[in-house]
């Protein structure tokens, strides 16, 4: 037994950073505004995860082209970036934890459907990228959650195989992702509760924040030795 190259790989909002419902509040009135009334709840349920240009053809019609689709994206992050900047601040317990991880030789990376200006406005913005040897967005991914792609590129990047990854999730599309690119899972309850995760069976751990987890607690610290 050889000890295997680990990575934590972390979905960003809803699990570095404790914003969905400002996601949420900021596409109801992108809906609002164009006489569309949406289910909050519903809506986290079936979205979440996936990225914005999926969700605009989603619900205003496939045959929308790509700059529309696009400038409507642009519309509706501004509002979320505007609602939510005076809130922004990472989960309890993820510096602690990445700061754990980084020592123990872990390699940290981000998977995330956040569109590139999201990303620096969370991660620039709260001066988290230099954790991260590995960032991949909506950007780098033609397809969001369920689908495996984003998680499976972060791996690629970090030089980890799949089954060596823990994946950070709040959202039942983002643990629907990492099960089909063949990852665990930890899941942070900041959206939803544990019991609507129960039907998962790559879900190892299920915790209120980052300050009930270490690298030993999951099985990924230096004393840990993993098939090679």
């Amino acid at each position: 037994m050889t000890q295997a190259r680990r990575a934590f790989v972390f979905d960003m909002d809803g699990t570095i950073v404790d914003n969905m419902d400002f996601h949420t509040k900021s596409w109801i009135t992108f809906f609002e505004r164009r006489g569309q009334a949406i289910d909050a709840d519903e809506f986290f349920r079936t979205t979440a995860g996936r990225q914005g240009q999926e969700i605009i053809r989603a619900a205003l019609g496939e045959h929308l082209g790509d700059d529309e689709v696009a400038l409507l994206n642009h519309e509706k992050e501004s509002v979320y970036r505007e609602i939510y900047a005076p809130h922004r601040k990472t989960v309890g317990g993820f510096d602690a934890l990445v700061v754990r991880a980084q020592a123990d030789g872990i390699a940290l990376a981000v998977a995330t459907a956040a569109p590139p200006a999201n990303i620096e406005f969370t991660l620039d913005g709260l001066d988290l990228r230099r954790h991260f040897g590995v960032v991949v967005g909506a950007a780098d991914v033609a397809r969001g959650k369920p689908h495996p792609d984003v998680f499976l590129k972060a791996a690629e990047l970090c030089g980890v195989a799949p089954e060596h990854c823990i994946v950070f999730e709040d959202a039942p599309l983002g643990v629907e992702a990492a099960r089909r690119a063949g990852m665990r899972c930890v899941v942070l309850t900041t959206t939803l509760p544990a019991a609507s995760f129960a039907g998962f069976d790559n879900v190892i751990a299920i915790a209120n924040d980052f300050s009930e987890l270490s690298p030993e607690l999951l099985g990924f610290s230096t004393r840990t030795t993993l098939p090679s």
